[in-house]
């Protein structure tokens, strides 16, 4: 073997994946990791791509515009209605993720359903143009080697008057009871990451839902700071998810949410 041929990088084994994988962790794996161990292993081990979907898509264009909303309002400079459309229509047209199969008439009907989820909440006005947020869209690590975990990762959507605000959209309405246990790996996950890199507390967490209906909503559902109970639960949590890496516990999951699984024809040959 030449030299030039020995300096190319060699993928990664799994062996080395998997080393990798328990060193840090982000509340979004850990979540996939207790849903379902064996889609976990197809996209964070095999690393298996799939086609973006079109839901997927406008969640990430609404969530792009709505970035740029707020921080344009932390630089003070607040984005009029005009622009925000226009960065609406940048960040749709980003393919860099991923393109999209659309049916035809579809991307029209979504580019549409996207803008107006924005164009709802903006004018609905549920974050003061003029109020200056504390932080936008900051990537955050807490090291947790103290409980014996990997290093915590993650990005704060948004953090305003010392609460946690993340963005989410949905095509029904939420229920406030369903979503705060439905989302608690990831509201605790960002209230550690917030502390560990502050100091203090946070003064609560909140969830925007932009609800895609005929008339497009937005539900607000509001939550006290983390607790010391459900701070144990995810570092419990955490460690079934260490265990289960280094046992290779990857065994499927069937349920409900199997129906819109990208990996479904894949779990179905599993064996």
């Amino acid at each position: 073997m030449n030299a030039e041929a020995s300096s190319i990088p060699q993928e990664p084994g799994e062996k080395d994946i998997l080393c990798d994988l328990q060193r840090t962790v982000s509340a979004s794996r850990l979540g996939l990791f207790l849903q379902c161990r064996l889609k976990f292993y197809f996209r964070y081990v095999l690393r298996l791509t799939k086609p973006k979907t079109p839901s997927l898509h406008l969640g990430s264009s609404v969530h792009a515009v709505l970035k740029s909303w707020n921080k344009a309002r932390w630089l003070q400079k607040p984005l009029t209605l005009k622009q925000a459309h226009v960065a609406y229509t940048t960040a749709w047209a980003d393919t860099s993720e991923g393109s999209v199969t659309w049916e035809p008439g579809e991307e029209d009907d979504e580019k549409t359903t996207g803008w107006r989820l924005v164009d709802t909440y903006l004018r609905e006005s549920h974050v003061p143009a003029e109020l200056k947020p504390d932080a936008v869209e900051v990537p955050v690590e807490t090291d947790l080697r103290s409980h014996g975990l990997p290093k915590l990762i993650g990005v704060l959507d948004l953090v305003q008057r010392g609460e946690i605000i993340d963005y989410k959209t949905a095509s029904t309405t939420p229920n406030a009871d369903k979503v705060i246990h439905t989302t608690e790996i990831q509201t605790s996950a960002y209230a550690i990451l917030y502390r560990h890199n502050t100091g203090q507390q946070e003064n609560g967490m909140q969830l925007h839902h932009l609800v895609k209906l005929k008339n497009p909503k937005v539900v607000i559902t509001t939550m006290p700071p983390m607790s010391q109970q459900q701070e144990s639960r995810l570092y419990r949590q955490m460690e079934s998810y260490v265990n289960g890496l280094q046992q290779g516990q990857f065994v499927p999951s069937p349920g409900m949410h199997c129906a819109s699984c990208e990996f479904f024809n894949e779990c179905r040959k599993w064996h």
